[in-house]
């Protein structure tokens, strides 16, 4: 059992730091175009550009950080990057309290949050690379994937009944609490964390923003294995909006349905991530790239042909459980497979631009989904995402994708 594999004590409160920190999340997931809904009155205009351009400008100001932080001590690059988020989220509820809350306000604070988050996971993932063994890799990375999915499932709904009773702020407090915690919970990791060496040459320069993309657009492996995760990622992301209109506006589903209808899915990730391992052990990593990577892309199609009642609740849950449960088991093994596959000295480049690239994918594919969905109703919209996204196991690799030969960088560079 993936649950039984004893890591230490340091990846002990890294991991009850990134739990209390996504459940934090959890509870605020979607707060802000909440909030200016809510409080701010603001129109379908005006909530689409918070969620596309806080996000676009954040992923922007997240390209600069990555050759920063190569070359620091991650612990207090996660502290900061913590602490930022605190602080920018901090400032709804007391511009709130005094009647200053504006539109701008939150712009600002979905750009800081977005930028935090990408560097913050560029620098855990660099330094959860440093704490385990190889070997151990796995099974850290889907204890990861295993809390995401158990905070998206229990969060939301947790959060919509907080709002009920002590207004749309209240989830925004708990999730800038939340960055406080896992602040402290970082600080409280024993152990002297080795300073990373540099390479001889400027972090600074303007080539090494670039450095991520360069690894994973040369590497075999990894780059069918980005082309693939981007797409499938933002087509399905793409998908959110047009099935809450379709399902609210056109079919009149109740919000609590609505809901339930993506929160009871998000259980199938306790699933597949407890599998992530066995499955690996028995079938091998290239067939999970394969055949998992495939049953991804297979059920979106189904969100085309829900209908109104019991039924088309039902084909919404079902749907969206076979797409999570692989999902979950899928994104452990190629998180692990992109460490294992990335020199020390590359890692904060290479998982920042990897979360950029993902981030870009889901504003822009989020963005044509709406425009067409205007044009043509959003049932076609779903039904074009579902046809296009089966085009995507094309991208997987055919191979293992692994070099003859792939030398870790000399002592200097690490």
């Amino acid at each position: 059992m993936v649950g039984r594999r004893r890591l230490g004590r340091q990846f002990g409160w890294l991991w009850a730091s990134y739990a209390v920190s996504a459940y934090g999340s959890g509870l605020g997931f979607g707060a802000l175009p909440l909030i200016a809904v809510l409080v701010l009155h603001s129109g379908p205009a005006e909530v689409s550009v918070l969620s596309a351009v806080g996000p676009a400008v954040g992923a922007l100001i997240a390209v600069p950080l990555a050759p920063w932080m190569e070359f620091r001590r991650k612990r207090p690059v996660m502290i900061t990057m913590d602490l930022a988020r605190f602080a920018a989220m901090a400032t709804i509820p007391v511009a709130y309290a005094f009647g200053w809350l504006g539109f701008v306000q939150l712009l600002v604070v979905s750009a800081v949050a977005a930028a935090a988050k990408i560097a913050f996971s560029a620098a855990s993932g660099a330094y959860l690379k440093a704490l385990v063994r190889p070997d151990d890799l796995l099974v850290a990375n889907a204890r990861f994937e295993s809390t995401n999915w158990s905070s998206i499932a229990v969060g939301p709904p947790l959060g919509g009944a907080a709002i009920g009773l002590f207004g749309p702020v209240i989830t925004v407090v708990a999730d800038a609490l939340s960055y406080l915690l896992s602040a402290l919970g970082i600080t409280a990791i024993r152990g002297r964390e080795e300073a990373p060496r540099t390479t001889g040459r400027s972090p600074a320069r303007a080539g090494a923003l670039l450095d991520g993309w360069r690894h994973i657009m040369g590497h075999p492996g990894l780059r069918p294995l980005y082309l693939n995760q981007i797409l499938v990622g933002g087509l399905i992301m793409a998908t959110e909006p047009l099935l809450a209109v379709l399902l609210l506006r056109q079919l009149g589903f109740p919000p609590w349905q609505y809901a339930l209808a993506f929160a009871v899915p998000c259980l199938g990730g306790l699933i597949g991530s407890r599998l992530a391992r066995r499955v690996v052990a028995r079938f091998g990593r290239h067939w999970v790239f394969r055949t998992v990577g495939t049953l991804r892309a297979i059920w979106l199609i189904g969100l085309a042909f829900v209908r109104p009642g019991v039924v088309g609740l039902v084909t919404v849950m079902a749907v969206e459980l076979a797409i999570i449960i692989n999902m979950s088991l899928y994104s452990p093994v190629l998180a692990t497979y992109r460490l294992e596959h990335t020199p020390k000295h590359l890692v904060a480049r290479t998982l920042t631009a990897w979360s950029i690239g993902q981030q870009a994918s889901i504003a822009v594919l989020t963005a044509l989904a709406g425009l067409l969905a205007d044009v043509t109703g959003p049932r076609t919209a779903l039904t074009v995402a579902g046809l296009l996204i089966l085009a995507t196991p094309l991208l997987l690799p055919r191979h293992d994708g692994t070099p003859h030969h792939e030398p870790e960088p000399s002592r200097s560079h690490s």
